[in-house]
């Protein structure tokens, strides 16, 4: 059974007052926007804090100076680069195509690689005629500096690497077009 407390000054309630219940202020407009703010505030201190400190746990952001320098900032060091040197592989299988409407040119080409020492396989005409540059493809990282060798016995000619004749089963494709002086 609940207790009764004696009456006190706090139960008369004055005739006039209708109200029942707590009553506050009506809360001002605008003030959840305060909220949002410190939320999207203490968001992007968190994120800079993380950045921060992942960049110095990975090694990119140092305190330290660099010994080799004086401003702490590392002193580049070149590289070289490898030199690719053009050589004669007479090992390898190298494909003719006439990109130009020269009959003929194809077998001078064949020819000319012959008698620097490369295996010539098949001499044909290429799917276009109006090609202006005379190109040695290759397909194999490996065969660049036989391309660089073959395209050396052909005067202006360059090397490109390409998958497109990689099917004809030749290891490197000469395809010349009309800049071809030999």
């Amino acid at each position: 059974m609940a207790e009764k407390y004696p009456r006190d000054r706090f139960d008369d309630i004055p005739d006039g007052l209708q109200r029942v219940g707590a009553h506050r202020a009506p809360r001002p407009k605008g003030r959840g926007w305060i909220a949002v703010g410190w939320a999207a505030l203490a968001v992007v201190v968190l994120v800079v804090a993380g950045i921060f400190g992942l960049s110095l746990v990975s090694g990119s952001i140092s305190f330290h100076g660099s010994p080799n320098s004086p401003s702490g900032t590392p002193t580049p060091t070149a590289t070289p680069t490898p030199t690719i040197v053009p050589t004669v592989d007479p090992s390898l299988t190298v494909n003719v195509l006439n990109g130009t409407t020269t009959s003929g040119l194809g077998g001078k080409v064949s020819d000319t690689l012959t008698k620097a020492g490369w295996k010539v396989g098949a001499v044909a005409n290429a799917d276009k005629q109006d090609l202006s540059q005379t190109i040695v493809y290759y397909s194999d990282a490996k065969n660049q500096a036989a391309a660089l060798g073959a395209a050396q016995s052909l005067p202006g000619a360059t090397i490109a690497l390409t998958q497109d004749f990689a099917a004809s089963g030749a290891d490197l494709t000469v395809v010349v077009g009309s800049d071809y002086k030999g």
